[in-house]
């Protein structure tokens, strides 16, 4: 119980790998306050770590809008004391050409990805226990190597490390540790649904992208959500005290700078 009578913010926990990371750091004994705009998705997530024997705490957010955020964190430390843990894994992606690329979808793409991010990171080091804490930004393979068709993603995350890089630098004489982890492809509900355009983007057929991933990552398998969840409470316990700033690959060998 790595994380006993510990409280952890996840956002973006209602599916994927926000809610895999929930899961797991509520089975090392961590409160888990559970942040997401779906209702439904976010009570399963609490429910499902209950089952578990774990501590969960849903509440529906829209980590884009500060009162809401900053809200949720109250509730939180009204719930269980100080934050010592915050995992930001609210995302959203768009294949599409540079020219199709709206300003709608640049918009979008930065509130979600960017914009929540430092949002709630302004949340976490407000609530953060004295002694110190830990957060965890989710960039992306995408935020180390631009690719095309994905401008306004890999802007995004690209901006996640360097914010990473800076929140890390100004907190860290106050025990608070920023780290990012850049994960390769995860099949996850949001793969799920742009793997039509990733094979318009490549001229292939929908049903031989994830085989074509497989070939191409040096280690010719895909990231599972258990190797980003291993990462992720590595990096909220003391295992790595010394770790701070660092935008960590998770990519199977694909990415290595």
């Amino acid at each position: 119980m790595l994380l006993e009578n510990k409280t952890a913010v996840i956002t973006g926990s209602g599916s994927g790998i926000g809610r895999a990371v929930a899961q797991r750091l509520g089975q090392e004994g961590a409160h888990v306050v559970l942040l997401d705009n779906h209702e439904a998705h976010c009570l399963e997530t609490a429910e499902l770590i209950r089952a578990q024997g774990g501590s969960a705490l849903p509440i529906v957010t829209d980590v884009t809008q500060r009162e809401q955020v900053f809200d949720a964190a109250r509730q939180a430390v009204e719930q269980f004391g100080r934050l010592h843990v915050w995992v930001n894994c609210a995302g959203y992606s768009k294949i599409v050409p540079f020219l199709e690329c709206t300003d709608e979808i640049w918009n979008k793409t930065m509130d979600i990805n960017l914009r929540s991010c430092f949002l709630c990171c302004q949340a976490a080091v407000t609530y953060m226990d004295p002694t110190g804490g830990s957060i965890v930004n989710l960039s992306s393979e995408s935020g180390k190597k631009g690719t095309l068709w994905y401008e306004a993603y890999c802007a995004s995350k690209f901006g996640i490390i360097g914010f990473t890089q800076a929140l890390a630098s100004e907190y860290a004489a106050q025990g608070i540790r920023v780290n990012a982890i850049c994960p390769g492809v995860v099949q996850t509900p949001m793969w799920d649904a742009q793997v039509a355009d990733y094979a318009k983007k490549r001229g292939i057929k929908p049903e031989e992208v994830m085989p074509r991933f497989r070939k191409n990552i040096p280690m010719h398998r895909l990231c599972e959500l258990e190797d980003v969840t291993n990462l992720v409470l590595f990096l909220v316990t003391a295992a790595s005290a010394y770790i701070t700033g660092q935008a960590l690959n998770l990519s199977g060998g694909n990415t290595m700078y």
